[in-house]
């Protein structure tokens, strides 16, 4: 059988996912998949036709260690999907910004901000908002993401350290969830709604969102597809995650084109459909 590798982490406890939905679909097209962490310095990655990168959720915390490793993966004769050059530019969230330059609508966001007493009473200000969410430019399942009304002197060295990003929070959030559209080989596959549990903000099922799939409106489907048309590059999986803003248009909060939870759980034929392109990828 052909080999396949799904990059991974060295522990996937205390998070969801459901990868492992797709390896008899994959099986049944001649494939024989291995789940490897992409810490693993003994595997030779020229052993696999293709290393899917799938959830090393923890990439965040070494970045360059991890661009590192993908740089070798790329530099072996196994196919790297997606592509080096788009992981690098989703890595930092600041791709938001080439988002915003093609036209595509995102959540307001101040960049490149100082976390300071003084500032965060401006940007409250200039939004027009009485919370904010504040962010690491590189993160990954909302680590280190705040929902604030005020200065937090307390997360002085959370963000001294590291770049970070500031925009209003979305009430939608909370009132109708946030929106994830996945597409495989650019064709769309399915929908899921996320939602905060009660007293939260998180949508991530780590920290207790809820997850339900369902079908767009043409409104919705016509926002997703406008994002990912302005990627411009082929991509093996996308997923874009939108919410409803105060003028009733939806907003690109997040493209998630590295390490997406695919949900494939989550609709009936997913797995078979990400399956089959990864097949249509490969021929």
């Amino acid at each position: 059988m052909r080999r396949i590798c799904f990059l991974s982490m060295d522990s996937l406890e205390g998070y969801v996912a459901d990868d492992e939905l797709a390896v008899e679909p994959l099986a049944q097209l001649g494939f024989k998949v291995d789940t490897i962490s992409w810490r693993d310095t003994t595997v030779d990655w020229n052993d696999y036709e293709a290393v899917v990168i799938r959830t090393p959720w923890d990439y965040q915390r070494s970045p360059d260690e991890f661009l590192n490793v993908l740089k070798t993966i790329d530099n072996s004769s196994a196919r790297l999907e997606n592509s080096l050059d788009i992981v690098r530019w989703n890595l930092d969230k600041r791709y938001l910004i080439d988002m915003e330059r093609r036209g595509c609508r995102i959540v307001p966001t101040i960049w490149d901000p100082i976390y300071a007493a003084a500032e965060f009473n401006c940007w409250l200000e200039r939004f027009g908002s009485e919370e904010l969410i504040i962010k690491p430019t590189v993160s990954a399942t909302a680590e280190h993401t705040y929902r604030l009304t005020a200065y937090d002197p307390t997360l002085d060295s959370v963000f001294s350290a590291r770049s970070f990003m500031v925009q209003p929070f979305m009430p939608n959030i909370i009132a109708e969830g946030e929106y994830s559209l996945f597409f495989f080989n650019g064709e769309y596959s399915h929908t899921i709604n996320k939602s905060p549990k009660t007293a939260d903000f998180r949508v991530q099922e780590e920290h207790g969102g809820i997850i339900t799939e369902v079908e767009p409106n043409e409104k919705l489907r016509i926002a997703a597809q406008n994002a990912l048309d302005k990627i411009g590059k082929p991509l093996l999986y996308a997923r874009v995650d939108l919410v409803r803003d105060e003028r009733d248009e939806f907003a690109l909060m997040e493209l998630e084109l590295i390490e997406p939870a695919l949900y494939l759980r989550m609709s009936k034929g997913a797995p078979e459909r990400f399956a089959a392109a990864i097949e249509t990828l490969l021929k």
